[in-house]
C-alpha cells in the first residue's frame, strides 16, 4: 500500500543534536522509527534565539495577564525574540502535517508546562502551553500536535499517526486537484472515517457526490474542513466494533456459524480491553484475502500508517487517546 510522506516538525533534542538545558539529547524509538518514512524538520527554539548549551533554564511567569519567557538566573526577558523566532519560523517552512514536541518544556510543551507568578520562583500557579508550541497551534490549527512522553502511550499514539499520515495523503490529493483522486481517498478511507464518525463519513461522502457540480476547489476545501472536524477525537471502542460488525458482512455467507461466534468473542474481549484490535482486524483481512475481496484489502482502516510503526509496547496506563 502507499503512504505518503508526512512533514513533522520536531524537537531537536529527540534524538537530533544535544541542545537540551543540561546538554543531554533523548533517544525515542517513534522518533526513530518514522525517520524513514517521514520528512523531519528539527527546531531546538531555544537554541535559535542564542541560548547556549549548557544554559540556566528559562521559565513561562505571568506578569497580569501576560505570559513571559524568562531566565530566572539573570532575570532576562526572552518572550519578543521567542515570539518573533517562532513566527519567522513556522511562516517559512511551508506545509506541516505534525509536530512532536518536547512534553512540560516552557517553550515546546503542548499540555502541563508550570507557570509561575513574577518574583515567585517556588510554585507553579498555573499550566498550560509553551510559548513556542502555542504559536504552531496558532499558525497550523489542523496539524496533529503531540508530545514525545505522550506518544509512549498505545491509543495516543494510534491516533497521531493514523491522523499524521491520512494528513498527508490528503495534502498530495489536494495538489492533484482531481475528483478522481479524491473519490479514490475517500473510497480507501471508508471504514477508517466510519470508526472515527459515522455522520462525519456521511458529510463527506455528500461532498465527495457533488451533486451541485461545485468547482474542485471549492469541494476540496470543504471535505478538508470535514477532515479536520472528523479527526479531532479518538474513535471509541464501540465504533471500531460496529466497523468490525460491517466488515464481517461481507462475509456472512461464507463463515461458518463457529467462525462467526469465533470473531463475535474476539470482539467482547476487545469490547472489554483484553485484546488489542488487530486481533480482530487481522482475523477478517485474512478472510478478505480468502475471498479476494479487493475492495477491503484496499481499506486504510486495516493499515492506517505503515505498518514498520506498529508496536505493541504501552506506557501501562491502559487508557484510550484524550
Amino acid at each position: 500500500m502507499y503512504y505518503a510522506t508526512p512533514v513533522v516538525v520536531v524537537s531537536e533534542c529527540l534524538g537530533f543534536s544535544a541542545c537540551r538545558y543540561n546538554g543531554d539529547i533523548i533517544h525515542h524509538s517513534l522518533v526513530a522509527r518514522l525517520a524513514d518514512v517521514a520528512r523531519f524538520i528539527p527546531v531546538c527554539p531555544e537554541v535559535a534565539i542564542g541560548l547556549g548549551v549548557p544554559r540556566e533554564t528559562v521559565r513561562l511567569v505571568k506578569r497580569g495577564e501576560e505570559k513571559r519567557l524568562v531566565q530566572p538566573a539573570s532575570n532576562r526577558d526572552w518572550t519578543e525574540e521567542m515570539k518573533t523566532f517562532a513566527r519567522e519560523f513556522l511562516e517559512m517552512i511551508g506545509e506541516v502535517d505534525g509536530f512532536i514536541f518536547k512534553g512540560r518544556s516552557p517553550t515546546c510543551g503542548i499540555k502541563e508546562v508550570k507557570i509561575y507568578h513574577e518574583g515567585d520562583r517556588a510554585m507553579p500557579v498555573e499550566k498550560g502551553m509553551g510559548m513556542f508550541a502555542e504559536q504552531a497551534v496558532r499558525h497550523f490549527p489542523y496539524a496533529v500536535i503531540e508530545e514525545e512522553g505522550r506518544l509512549m502511550n498505545a491509543a495516543i499514539r494510534e491516533h497521531f499517526l493514523t491522523k499524521l499520515f491520512s494528513l498527508a495523503l490528503f495534502r498530495e490529493v489536494k495538489a492533484e486537484r482531481s475528483m478522481r483522486a479524491l473519490v479514490r481517498f475517500h473510497s480507501e478511507h471508508k471504514y477508517l472515517f466510519m470508526a472515527y464518525s459515522q455522520t462525519g463519513l456521511k458529510q463527506l461522502g455528500r461532498l465527495v457526490a457533488n451533486r451541485e457540480r461545485l468547482p474542485i476547489e471549492e469541494v476540496l476545501n470543504a471535505y478538508e474542513q470535514g477532515l479536520h472536524a472528523l479527526f479531532a477525537r479518538a474513535p471509541q471502542r464501540r465504533s471500531h466494533v460496529n466497523v468490525c460488525q460491517h466488515l464481517m458482512g461481507y462475509f456472512k455467507k461464507e463463515m461458518s456459524a463457529k467462525e462467526k461466534q469465533y470473531v463475535l468473542e474476539l470482539l467482547a474481549q476487545y469490547r472489554a480491553h483484553q485484546l488489542p484490535l488487530s486481533s480482530v482486524t487481522s482475523v477478517l483481512k485474512s478472510w478478505a484475502i480468502r475471498e479476494e475481496n479487493e475492495y477491503l484489502l484496499q481499506q486504510r482502516y486495516f493499515a492506517p500508517y505503515p505498518p514498520a510503526l506498529m508496536d505493541v509496547r504501552d506506557s501501562g496506563k491502559g487508557r484510550d487517546a484524550v
